[in-house]
Protein backbone atom coordinates (compact mmCIF):
# COMPACT_ATOMS: atom_id res chain seq x y z
CA UNK A 1 0.00 0.00 0.00
CA UNK A 2 1.21 3.45 -1.04
CA UNK A 3 0.80 5.81 1.83
CA UNK A 4 1.53 9.94 1.33
CA UNK A 5 1.70 12.69 3.68
CA UNK A 6 3.03 17.02 3.21
CA UNK A 7 6.87 15.80 3.79
CA UNK A 8 6.95 11.85 2.86
CA UNK A 9 6.46 8.79 0.94
CA UNK A 10 6.67 5.58 1.76
CA UNK A 11 6.06 1.93 0.07
CA UNK A 12 5.70 -1.12 2.24
CA UNK A 13 4.49 -4.87 1.31
CA UNK A 14 4.92 -8.05 2.72
CA UNK A 15 8.08 -8.68 0.34
CA UNK A 16 10.29 -5.09 1.42
CA UNK A 17 11.13 -3.40 4.12
CA UNK A 18 10.07 0.39 3.76
CA UNK A 19 12.41 2.97 1.62
CA UNK A 20 11.92 6.76 3.09
CA UNK A 21 12.11 9.88 0.85
CA UNK A 22 11.04 13.30 1.51
CA UNK A 23 10.46 16.85 0.23
CA UNK A 24 12.53 19.60 1.93
CA UNK A 25 10.94 21.66 3.46
CA UNK A 26 8.66 24.46 1.91
CA UNK A 27 11.13 26.98 3.35
CA UNK A 28 13.89 25.72 0.98
CA UNK A 29 14.32 27.78 -1.94
CA UNK A 30 13.00 25.77 -5.17
CA UNK A 31 15.87 24.18 -7.62
CA UNK A 32 16.61 24.94 -10.91
CA UNK A 33 13.46 23.01 -12.62
CA UNK A 34 10.18 21.53 -10.81
CA UNK A 35 11.04 18.66 -8.90
CA UNK A 36 9.06 15.76 -7.63
CA UNK A 37 9.65 12.65 -5.42
CA UNK A 38 9.53 9.41 -7.22
CA UNK A 39 11.17 5.74 -6.48
CA UNK A 40 13.68 4.28 -8.19
CA UNK A 41 13.87 0.37 -8.80
CA UNK A 42 15.47 -2.30 -7.82
CA UNK A 43 15.42 -5.91 -7.69
CA UNK A 44 17.34 -9.01 -5.55
CA UNK A 45 17.32 -11.17 -8.76
CA UNK A 46 20.29 -9.88 -10.96
CA UNK A 47 20.12 -13.69 -12.78
CA UNK A 48 18.01 -12.55 -15.26
CA UNK A 49 19.27 -9.83 -18.20
CA UNK A 50 15.55 -7.87 -18.13
CA UNK A 51 16.47 -7.19 -14.22
CA UNK A 52 19.81 -6.08 -14.61
CA UNK A 53 18.16 -2.88 -17.15
CA UNK A 54 15.53 -1.93 -14.51
CA UNK A 55 18.47 -1.22 -12.31
CA UNK A 56 19.06 1.80 -15.14
CA UNK A 57 15.23 2.96 -15.07
CA UNK A 58 13.35 5.26 -12.67
CA UNK A 59 10.32 3.80 -11.82
CA UNK A 60 7.57 5.67 -9.99
CA UNK A 61 5.55 2.22 -8.72
CA UNK A 62 8.26 0.20 -7.45
CA UNK A 63 10.08 0.05 -4.10
CA UNK A 64 13.14 -0.96 -3.31
CA UNK A 65 14.42 -3.75 -1.21
CA UNK A 66 16.39 -3.31 1.49
CA UNK A 67 18.03 -4.53 4.60
CA UNK A 68 16.59 -2.04 6.88
CA UNK A 69 14.84 1.31 6.17
CA UNK A 70 17.16 4.60 5.77
CA UNK A 71 16.56 7.99 5.87
CA UNK A 72 17.59 9.90 2.19
CA UNK A 73 15.76 12.16 -0.01
CA UNK A 74 14.99 11.79 -3.94
CA UNK A 75 13.92 14.26 -6.39
CA UNK A 76 13.61 14.36 -10.91
CA UNK A 77 12.39 16.28 -12.45
CA UNK A 78 8.64 14.94 -13.86
CA UNK A 79 9.53 15.07 -17.43
CA UNK A 80 12.38 13.10 -17.09
CA UNK A 81 12.08 9.80 -19.69
CA UNK A 82 14.56 6.82 -19.73
CA UNK A 83 14.77 4.25 -22.90
CA UNK A 84 15.35 1.06 -23.13
CA UNK A 85 18.58 1.55 -25.31
CA UNK A 86 21.03 4.62 -25.17
CA UNK A 87 21.97 6.77 -27.91
CA UNK A 88 24.59 8.95 -28.61
CA UNK A 89 23.52 13.01 -29.76
CA UNK A 90 23.37 11.75 -33.22
CA UNK A 91 21.14 9.12 -32.73
CA UNK A 92 23.68 5.65 -33.05
CA UNK A 93 23.24 3.16 -30.56
CA UNK A 94 25.98 3.38 -27.71
CA UNK A 95 26.97 0.17 -27.05
CA UNK A 96 27.34 -0.04 -23.38
CA UNK A 97 26.50 2.34 -20.83
CA UNK A 98 28.52 5.35 -22.12
CA UNK A 99 30.77 5.49 -25.24
CA UNK A 100 32.10 9.29 -23.59
CA UNK A 101 35.77 9.24 -22.02
CA UNK A 102 35.30 10.67 -19.29
CA UNK A 103 37.89 13.27 -18.35
CA UNK A 104 39.61 13.58 -14.26
CA UNK A 105 41.28 16.96 -13.47
CA UNK A 106 43.48 15.06 -10.74
CA UNK A 107 45.24 11.81 -10.46
CA UNK A 108 44.62 11.17 -6.88
CA UNK A 109 43.18 8.66 -4.38
CA UNK A 110 39.72 9.94 -5.74
CA UNK A 111 40.52 9.48 -9.25
CA UNK A 112 41.98 6.34 -8.49
CA UNK A 113 38.62 5.18 -7.04
CA UNK A 114 36.66 6.65 -9.52
CA UNK A 115 38.56 4.30 -12.41
CA UNK A 116 37.86 1.33 -10.17
CA UNK A 117 34.17 2.09 -10.39
CA UNK A 118 34.54 3.16 -13.92
CA UNK A 119 36.03 -0.55 -14.80
CA UNK A 120 32.50 -2.12 -13.54
CA UNK A 121 30.86 0.11 -16.20
CA UNK A 122 33.04 -0.24 -18.97
CA UNK A 123 33.49 3.46 -18.87
CA UNK A 124 36.76 4.95 -19.64
CA UNK A 125 38.54 7.50 -17.62
CA UNK A 126 41.52 9.86 -18.37
CA UNK A 127 43.31 11.65 -15.92
CA UNK A 128 45.64 14.64 -15.79
CA UNK A 129 47.90 14.99 -12.99
CA UNK A 130 51.88 16.16 -12.72
CA UNK A 131 52.59 12.80 -11.22
CA UNK A 132 53.61 9.78 -13.08
CA UNK A 133 52.91 7.46 -10.47
CA UNK A 134 49.68 9.27 -9.32
CA UNK A 135 47.56 6.69 -7.78
CA UNK A 136 45.40 6.77 -10.50
CA UNK A 137 47.83 6.31 -13.42
CA UNK A 138 47.37 2.79 -13.07
CA UNK A 139 43.79 2.25 -13.50
CA UNK A 140 42.82 5.05 -15.95
CA UNK A 141 42.03 4.34 -19.63
CA UNK A 142 44.68 6.84 -20.23
CA UNK A 143 46.85 9.22 -17.76
CA UNK A 144 48.30 12.89 -19.11
CA UNK A 145 51.25 13.65 -17.22
CA UNK A 146 50.66 17.43 -16.35
CA UNK A 147 49.43 20.45 -14.19
CA UNK A 148 45.62 20.53 -13.63
CA UNK A 149 46.00 23.97 -13.39
CA UNK A 150 47.95 25.10 -16.13
CA UNK A 151 45.82 26.32 -19.04
CA UNK A 152 47.30 24.75 -21.99
CA UNK A 153 47.76 21.52 -20.55
CA UNK A 154 43.83 21.40 -19.31
CA UNK A 155 42.97 23.14 -22.71
CA UNK A 156 44.67 20.30 -24.49
CA UNK A 157 43.64 17.72 -22.54
CA UNK A 158 39.58 18.58 -22.90
CA UNK A 159 40.19 17.96 -26.35
CA UNK A 160 40.83 14.29 -25.31
CA UNK A 161 37.67 14.09 -23.49
CA UNK A 162 34.18 13.91 -23.67
CA UNK A 163 33.69 15.66 -20.53
CA UNK A 164 35.97 17.41 -17.98
CA UNK A 165 35.34 16.84 -14.30
CA UNK A 166 37.11 16.95 -10.84
CA UNK A 167 38.97 14.99 -7.80
CA UNK A 168 39.83 18.27 -6.96
CA UNK A 169 38.53 22.20 -6.87
CA UNK A 170 41.66 24.08 -7.20
CA UNK A 171 42.07 23.96 -10.41
CA UNK A 172 42.45 26.61 -13.16
CA UNK A 173 38.54 27.69 -13.25
CA UNK A 174 39.20 30.52 -15.89
CA UNK A 175 40.47 27.54 -18.31
CA UNK A 176 37.20 25.93 -17.22
CA UNK A 177 35.20 29.12 -18.04
CA UNK A 178 36.51 29.37 -21.71
CA UNK A 179 36.23 26.10 -22.27
CA UNK A 180 32.05 25.69 -21.70
CA UNK A 181 32.42 28.66 -23.73
CA UNK A 182 33.62 26.57 -26.77
CA UNK A 183 31.14 24.57 -26.10
CA UNK A 184 33.16 21.85 -23.70
CA UNK A 185 31.06 19.60 -20.93
CA UNK A 186 32.22 20.37 -17.51
CA UNK A 187 30.89 18.56 -14.63
CA UNK A 188 30.39 20.35 -12.04
CA UNK A 189 30.08 23.53 -14.32
CA UNK A 190 33.31 26.04 -13.68
CA UNK A 191 30.71 28.43 -11.97
CA UNK A 192 30.13 25.86 -9.10
CA UNK A 193 33.84 25.10 -8.95
CA UNK A 194 34.59 28.79 -8.87
CA UNK A 195 32.37 29.19 -5.88
CA UNK A 196 33.68 26.09 -3.62
CA UNK A 197 37.27 27.04 -4.50
CA UNK A 198 37.36 30.34 -2.54
CA UNK A 199 35.78 29.51 0.92
CA UNK A 200 34.98 32.97 1.76
CA UNK A 201 32.68 33.34 -1.57
CA UNK A 202 31.60 29.97 -0.82
CA UNK A 203 30.83 31.46 2.55
CA UNK A 204 28.77 34.74 0.75
CA UNK A 205 27.00 32.69 -1.71
CA UNK A 206 25.28 30.67 0.81
CA UNK A 207 24.87 32.91 3.00
CA UNK A 208 22.60 34.64 0.48
CA UNK A 209 20.65 31.58 -0.31
CA UNK A 210 19.75 32.00 3.46
CA UNK A 211 21.86 28.64 4.06
CA UNK A 212 22.25 28.41 7.90
CA UNK A 213 26.09 29.11 8.63
CA UNK A 214 28.60 30.25 11.29
CA UNK A 215 29.06 34.02 11.26
CA UNK A 216 31.64 34.78 9.30
CA UNK A 217 33.56 38.37 7.98
CA UNK A 218 36.38 39.26 5.52
CA UNK A 219 39.34 40.77 7.38
CA UNK A 220 42.73 42.59 5.95
CA UNK A 221 45.10 43.40 8.69
CA UNK A 222 45.83 43.04 12.37
CA UNK A 223 42.72 45.71 13.34
CA UNK A 224 40.31 43.82 11.48
CA UNK A 225 40.94 40.12 12.83
CA UNK A 226 40.48 42.25 16.42
CA UNK A 227 37.62 43.70 15.42
CA UNK A 228 36.52 40.30 14.20
CA UNK A 229 37.53 39.08 17.61
CA UNK A 230 35.58 41.82 20.12
CA UNK A 231 32.88 40.97 17.68
CA UNK A 232 32.50 37.32 18.25
CA UNK A 233 34.51 36.20 20.92
CA UNK A 234 37.28 33.54 21.58
CA UNK A 235 38.45 31.24 20.41
CA UNK A 236 38.40 33.00 16.54
CA UNK A 237 38.62 30.30 13.76
CA UNK A 238 40.85 31.93 11.07
CA UNK A 239 40.97 30.36 7.47
CA UNK A 240 42.66 30.46 4.36
CA UNK A 241 40.25 31.57 1.67
CA UNK A 242 41.72 29.39 -0.78
CA UNK A 243 43.82 25.99 -1.31
CA UNK A 244 42.61 25.11 2.02
CA UNK A 245 42.01 21.15 2.67
CA UNK A 246 42.58 18.30 4.73
CA UNK A 247 43.61 20.64 8.04
CA UNK A 248 45.78 23.10 5.87
CA UNK A 249 44.46 26.63 6.00
CA UNK A 250 42.94 26.73 9.64
CA UNK A 251 44.64 27.92 12.43
CA UNK A 252 42.52 29.04 16.18
CA UNK A 253 43.05 31.86 17.91
CA UNK A 254 42.64 31.42 21.83
CA UNK A 255 43.02 35.05 22.69
CA UNK A 256 43.84 38.93 20.91
CA UNK A 257 47.06 37.87 22.08
CA UNK A 258 47.37 34.61 19.40
CA UNK A 259 45.85 36.52 16.39
CA UNK A 260 49.27 37.70 14.89
CA UNK A 261 51.03 33.93 15.52
CA UNK A 262 47.72 32.26 13.69
CA UNK A 263 48.02 34.50 10.80
CA UNK A 264 51.54 34.07 10.09
CA UNK A 265 51.20 30.15 10.30
CA UNK A 266 48.77 30.87 7.81
CA UNK A 267 51.29 32.81 5.65
CA UNK A 268 50.33 36.07 6.97
CA UNK A 269 47.38 38.52 5.53
CA UNK A 270 48.40 38.56 1.87
CA UNK A 271 47.18 35.25 1.43
CA UNK A 272 43.58 36.15 1.53
CA UNK A 273 41.96 35.27 5.06
CA UNK A 274 38.61 35.47 6.87
CA UNK A 275 37.52 33.99 10.08
CA UNK A 276 34.27 32.58 11.71
CA UNK A 277 32.92 32.67 14.71
CA UNK A 278 33.78 29.45 16.62
CA UNK A 279 31.23 26.90 16.11
CA UNK A 280 30.08 24.81 19.69
CA UNK A 281 29.37 21.66 17.80
CA UNK A 282 28.59 18.13 19.65
CA UNK A 283 29.00 16.54 16.25
CA UNK A 284 30.78 17.27 12.92
CA UNK A 285 28.30 15.31 10.49
CA UNK A 286 28.34 14.93 6.62
CA UNK A 287 25.67 14.03 3.37
CA UNK A 288 26.39 12.95 0.11
CA UNK A 289 24.75 14.40 -2.13
CA UNK A 290 24.27 13.40 -5.89
CA UNK A 291 22.95 15.65 -8.71
CA UNK A 292 22.02 14.10 -12.20
CA UNK A 293 22.30 16.20 -15.29
CA UNK A 294 18.05 16.39 -15.23
CA UNK A 295 18.63 18.10 -11.42
CA UNK A 296 17.53 15.60 -9.75
CA UNK A 297 18.73 14.80 -6.18
CA UNK A 298 19.84 12.21 -4.52
CA UNK A 299 20.93 11.94 -0.55
CA UNK A 300 22.76 9.59 0.92
CA UNK A 301 21.96 8.81 4.52
CA UNK A 302 23.92 11.30 7.15
CA UNK A 303 26.85 10.31 8.90
CA UNK A 304 29.40 10.79 11.21
CA UNK A 305 32.61 12.21 10.70
CA UNK A 306 35.52 12.95 13.38
CA UNK A 307 38.53 14.55 12.99
CA UNK A 308 41.83 13.81 14.15
CA UNK A 309 44.35 17.19 13.81
CA UNK A 310 42.23 18.55 11.19
CA UNK A 311 41.80 15.56 9.23
CA UNK A 312 39.03 13.05 9.01
CA UNK A 313 40.19 10.27 10.92
CA UNK A 314 36.88 7.93 11.05
CA UNK A 315 33.21 7.94 9.53
CA UNK A 316 30.16 6.57 11.30
CA UNK A 317 27.57 5.83 8.91
CA UNK A 318 24.87 5.96 9.80
CA UNK A 319 24.86 8.54 12.15
CA UNK A 320 23.92 8.07 15.70
CA UNK A 321 21.21 11.25 15.46
CA UNK A 322 17.62 11.49 16.10
CA UNK A 323 15.48 11.25 13.12
CA UNK A 324 14.86 14.88 13.16
CA UNK A 325 18.17 15.87 12.89
CA UNK A 326 18.85 13.86 10.21
CA UNK A 327 16.10 15.52 8.28
CA UNK A 328 17.25 18.74 8.96
CA UNK A 329 20.95 17.56 7.87
CA UNK A 330 19.53 16.57 4.23
CA UNK A 331 17.18 19.44 4.55
CA UNK A 332 20.55 21.50 4.85
CA UNK A 333 22.60 19.63 2.24
CA UNK A 334 19.86 19.35 -0.10
CA UNK A 335 19.19 23.17 -0.06
CA UNK A 336 22.87 23.91 -0.85
CA UNK A 337 23.82 21.67 -3.85
CA UNK A 338 20.39 23.18 -5.20
CA UNK A 339 22.12 26.54 -5.54
CA UNK A 340 24.61 25.21 -7.50
CA UNK A 341 25.15 23.69 -11.39
CA UNK A 342 26.08 21.15 -12.59
CA UNK A 343 26.40 17.16 -11.90
CA UNK A 344 28.42 15.23 -10.23
CA UNK A 345 28.67 14.09 -6.36
CA UNK A 346 28.75 16.73 -3.60
CA UNK A 347 29.66 16.73 -0.15
CA UNK A 348 27.94 18.68 2.33
CA UNK A 349 30.15 18.85 6.11
CA UNK A 350 27.69 20.23 8.76
CA UNK A 351 27.89 21.03 12.34
CA UNK A 352 25.39 20.10 15.07
CA UNK A 353 25.37 22.56 18.06
CA UNK A 354 24.39 21.71 21.53
CA UNK A 355 20.99 23.17 20.98
CA UNK A 356 19.87 20.86 17.61
CA UNK A 357 21.10 23.30 15.03
CA UNK A 358 22.57 22.43 11.83
CA UNK A 359 25.06 24.61 10.45
CA UNK A 360 27.08 24.31 6.79
CA UNK A 361 30.81 23.93 6.96
CA UNK A 362 31.81 23.72 3.49
CA UNK A 363 30.64 22.23 0.55
CA UNK A 364 33.37 19.77 -1.91
CA UNK A 365 31.91 19.46 -5.52
CA UNK A 366 33.26 15.98 -5.77
CA UNK A 367 33.23 12.52 -4.43
CA UNK A 368 34.42 13.09 -0.62
CA UNK A 369 36.54 11.06 2.15
CA UNK A 370 33.19 11.20 4.11
CA UNK A 371 31.55 8.84 0.86
CA UNK A 372 34.55 5.99 0.99
CA UNK A 373 32.48 3.93 3.12
CA UNK A 374 29.78 3.50 0.56
CA UNK A 375 31.92 1.19 -1.46
CA UNK A 376 30.92 -1.53 0.28
CA UNK A 377 27.96 0.08 2.00
CA UNK A 378 25.88 1.40 -0.23
CA UNK A 379 24.24 -0.21 -3.34
CA UNK A 380 26.10 2.41 -5.71
CA UNK A 381 29.04 3.80 -4.32
CA UNK A 382 29.53 7.37 -4.25
CA UNK A 383 32.19 7.11 -7.23
CA UNK A 384 29.77 4.85 -9.40
CA UNK A 385 27.27 7.29 -8.65
CA UNK A 386 29.72 10.23 -9.77
CA UNK A 387 30.00 8.50 -13.02
CA UNK A 388 26.66 8.30 -13.80
CA UNK A 389 25.66 11.93 -12.83
CA UNK A 390 28.59 13.12 -15.42
CA UNK A 391 27.77 10.97 -18.22
CA UNK A 392 23.59 11.41 -18.23
CA UNK A 393 22.85 7.84 -16.66
CA UNK A 394 19.99 8.00 -13.94
CA UNK A 395 21.45 8.46 -10.85
CA UNK A 396 21.41 5.21 -8.60
CA UNK A 397 20.05 3.94 -5.09
CA UNK A 398 22.16 5.50 -2.34
CA UNK A 399 20.63 3.21 0.68
CA UNK A 400 22.15 1.08 2.56
CA UNK A 401 22.83 -2.14 1.92
CA UNK A 402 24.24 -3.21 5.24
CA UNK A 403 22.99 -1.58 8.99
CA UNK A 404 26.07 -0.36 9.82
CA UNK A 405 29.85 0.91 8.93
CA UNK A 406 32.97 2.23 9.66
CA UNK A 407 35.62 3.90 7.68
CA UNK A 408 38.52 4.18 9.55
CA UNK A 409 41.55 6.13 7.00
CA UNK A 410 45.07 5.06 7.30
CA UNK A 411 47.21 8.14 7.69
CA UNK A 412 50.73 8.60 7.93
CA UNK A 413 52.31 7.96 11.25
CA UNK A 414 55.66 8.61 10.27
CA UNK A 415 58.26 8.78 7.32
CA UNK A 416 59.46 6.76 5.07
CA UNK A 417 59.98 2.98 5.88
CA UNK A 418 59.03 2.61 9.25
CA UNK A 419 55.78 4.50 8.64
CA UNK A 420 54.64 1.88 5.78
CA UNK A 421 55.73 -1.09 8.72
CA UNK A 422 53.23 0.66 11.03
CA UNK A 423 50.43 0.87 8.33
CA UNK A 424 50.82 -2.52 7.39
CA UNK A 425 51.10 -3.88 10.68
CA UNK A 426 47.66 -2.49 11.14
CA UNK A 427 46.05 -3.72 7.58
CA UNK A 428 47.89 -7.30 8.65
CA UNK A 429 44.84 -6.71 11.61
CA UNK A 430 42.33 -5.86 9.28
CA UNK A 431 42.48 -8.85 7.12
CA UNK A 432 41.49 -10.79 10.42
CA UNK A 433 38.67 -8.95 11.02
CA UNK A 434 35.17 -10.19 9.58
CA UNK A 435 33.98 -7.27 7.76
CA UNK A 436 36.81 -5.36 7.09
CA UNK A 437 38.35 -4.20 3.58
CA UNK A 438 41.20 -2.83 2.98
CA UNK A 439 41.89 -0.02 0.23
CA UNK A 440 45.74 1.09 0.28
CA UNK A 441 46.04 3.82 -2.44
CA UNK A 442 49.41 2.66 -3.87
CA UNK A 443 51.50 5.81 -3.02
CA UNK A 444 55.06 5.63 -3.62
CA UNK A 445 55.79 8.18 -0.61
CA UNK A 446 54.94 7.85 3.23
CA UNK A 447 54.71 11.22 4.75
CA UNK A 448 53.40 11.88 8.33
CA UNK A 449 49.35 12.36 8.48
CA UNK A 450 48.89 11.37 4.77
CA UNK A 451 45.91 9.62 3.36
CA UNK A 452 47.71 6.29 2.55
CA UNK A 453 44.69 3.73 2.40
CA UNK A 454 41.29 3.12 4.40
CA UNK A 455 39.92 0.68 5.76
CA UNK A 456 36.37 0.09 5.87
CA UNK A 457 34.22 -2.13 8.82
CA UNK A 458 30.48 -2.93 8.01
CA UNK A 459 28.13 -5.05 9.90
CA UNK A 460 24.88 -6.14 11.60
CA UNK A 461 24.53 -2.97 14.32
CA UNK A 462 27.07 -0.26 15.16
CA UNK A 463 27.92 -1.73 18.28
CA UNK A 464 29.77 -4.71 16.37
CA UNK A 465 31.40 -2.49 14.32
CA UNK A 466 32.96 -0.63 16.76
CA UNK A 467 33.60 -3.04 18.66
CA UNK A 468 35.68 -4.26 15.92
CA UNK A 469 37.03 -1.62 14.91
CA UNK A 470 38.43 -1.12 18.58
CA UNK A 471 39.99 -4.83 18.17
CA UNK A 472 41.97 -3.66 15.55
CA UNK A 473 43.22 -1.02 17.19
CA UNK A 474 43.71 -2.99 20.50
CA UNK A 475 45.91 -5.50 18.70
CA UNK A 476 48.19 -2.72 17.13
CA UNK A 477 48.71 -1.01 19.99
CA UNK A 478 49.79 -4.77 21.58
CA UNK A 479 51.71 -5.37 18.73
CA UNK A 480 54.21 -2.64 18.84
CA UNK A 481 54.26 -2.79 22.89
CA UNK A 482 55.66 -6.18 22.12
CA UNK A 483 57.02 -6.32 18.20
CA UNK A 484 58.34 -9.23 16.80
CA UNK A 485 60.25 -9.26 14.22
CA UNK A 486 58.19 -10.48 10.81
CA UNK A 487 59.80 -13.96 9.10
CA UNK A 488 57.89 -13.56 5.74
CA UNK A 489 57.25 -11.23 3.64
CA UNK A 490 54.04 -11.03 1.59
CA UNK A 491 54.07 -8.19 -1.00
CA UNK A 492 51.86 -7.63 -4.20
CA UNK A 493 51.52 -5.64 -6.66
CA UNK A 494 48.09 -4.04 -6.20
CA UNK A 495 45.40 -3.97 -3.46
CA UNK A 496 43.45 -6.24 -5.79
CA UNK A 497 45.70 -9.02 -4.81
CA UNK A 498 44.62 -8.61 -1.34
CA UNK A 499 41.62 -10.87 -1.11
CA UNK A 500 43.33 -13.73 -2.02
CA UNK A 501 47.24 -13.33 -0.41
CA UNK A 502 45.28 -12.20 3.24
CA UNK A 503 44.77 -16.12 2.84
CA UNK A 504 48.32 -16.41 2.64
CA UNK A 505 48.71 -14.24 6.24
CA UNK A 506 45.93 -16.35 8.16
CA UNK A 507 47.68 -19.59 7.34
CA UNK A 508 51.26 -18.23 8.75
CA UNK A 509 49.52 -16.94 11.96
CA UNK A 510 48.23 -20.50 12.28
CA UNK A 511 51.54 -21.77 12.18
CA UNK A 512 52.75 -18.90 14.69
CA UNK A 513 54.98 -17.52 11.38
CA UNK A 514 55.36 -13.73 11.77
CA UNK A 515 55.16 -11.95 9.04
CA UNK A 516 54.19 -8.74 7.18
CA UNK A 517 51.75 -7.25 4.36
CA UNK A 518 53.24 -4.77 1.86
CA UNK A 519 51.98 -3.70 -1.46
CA UNK A 520 54.53 -2.40 -3.64
CA UNK A 521 54.60 -2.42 -7.32
CA UNK A 522 58.25 -3.50 -8.68
CA UNK A 523 57.09 -2.07 -12.29
CA UNK A 524 55.17 1.58 -11.38
CA UNK A 525 57.58 1.78 -8.07
CA UNK A 526 61.35 0.09 -8.58
CA UNK A 527 63.19 2.11 -6.37
CA UNK A 528 60.49 1.48 -3.79
CA UNK A 529 60.57 -1.87 -4.14
CA UNK A 530 64.38 -2.34 -4.19
CA UNK A 531 64.80 0.07 -1.06
CA UNK A 532 62.25 -3.03 0.93
CA UNK A 533 64.50 -5.79 -0.90
CA UNK A 534 67.59 -4.45 0.18
CA UNK A 535 66.26 -3.61 4.06
CA UNK A 536 64.37 -6.91 4.20
CA UNK A 537 67.00 -9.19 6.01
CA UNK A 538 68.13 -6.49 8.84
CA UNK A 539 64.23 -6.00 9.26
CA UNK A 540 64.05 -10.58 10.10
CA UNK A 541 62.85 -11.40 6.72
CA UNK A 542 64.63 -14.91 5.81
CA UNK A 543 66.43 -14.01 2.22
CA UNK A 544 67.26 -17.26 0.15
Amino acid sequence: MLQKSSNAVFSSSSESSSFFAFRPSHSLLPPPTPLSLRFFSMTADDDHPHHRKLHLRHSSTSSFKLLNPVLACGASPDSHQTSSSLRNDDGSPVHGLSESIVGVLGGGQLGRMLCQAASKMAIKVMVLDPSENCPASALAYDHMVGSFDDSATVQEFAKRCGVLTVEIEHVDVATLERLEQQGVDCEPRASTIRIIQDKYLQKVHFSQHAIPLPEFMEIDDLEGAKRAGDLFGYPLMIKSKRLAYDGRGNAVAKSEEELPSAVSALGGFGRGLYVEKWAPFVKELAVIVARGRDNSILCYPVVETIHKENICHIVKAPADVPWKIRKLANDVAYKAISSLEGAGVFAVELFLTKDGQILLNEVAPRPHNSGHHTIESCYTSQFEQHLRAVVGLPLGDPSMKTPAAIMYNLLGEDEGEPGFKMAHQLIARALEIPGATVHWYDKPEMRKQRKMGHITLVGPSMGVVEARLNSMLKEEVSENQNEVSPRVGIIMGSDSDLPVMKDAARILDMFGVSCEVRIVSAHRTPELMFSYASSARERGIQVW
